[in-house]
């Protein structure tokens, strides 16, 4: 499983879109194996979830994204989970993996 997380500063930025990098988080046996931080392409509508299919994400944790964007993940076969606080990548995976991630509605105002 791979966990996509859009970043600024190093942690969970909220709006997925204007992030600065993405984490790629890979897990084996609900264990961290490997973290990439990785430069998105420019945003565009549709573009992220079919640049993160093709780097093998499987998730994308956010703070929050539009119903569109959700709806674009989902037919890329990307999990969404929203209303993420805004962590360091390593703590946000081990939350959800640990079932323990804590989220809230979906923070995003547009």
């Amino acid at each position: 499983m791979k966990i996509a997380i859009p970043l600024a500063e190093g942690k969970l930025t909220a709006h997925f879109g204007h992030c600065q990098d993405f984490a790629i988080i890979e897990v084996e046996n609900n264990q961290i194996k490997n973290k990439e931080i990785l430069v998105p392409p420019a945003h565009e509508p549709g573009v992220l979830p079919r640049w993160l299919h093709e780097k093998g994400a499987n998730v994308i944790i956010a703070g929050g994204m539009g119903q569109r964007a959700v709806d674009l993940f989902t037919q890329n076969d990307i999990t969404v989970v929203v209303g993420a606080p805004s962590l360091e990548p390593e703590a946000l995976v081990k939350n959800y993996l640990d079932k323990t991630l804590i989220t809230g509605g979906n923070i995003c105002d547009h």
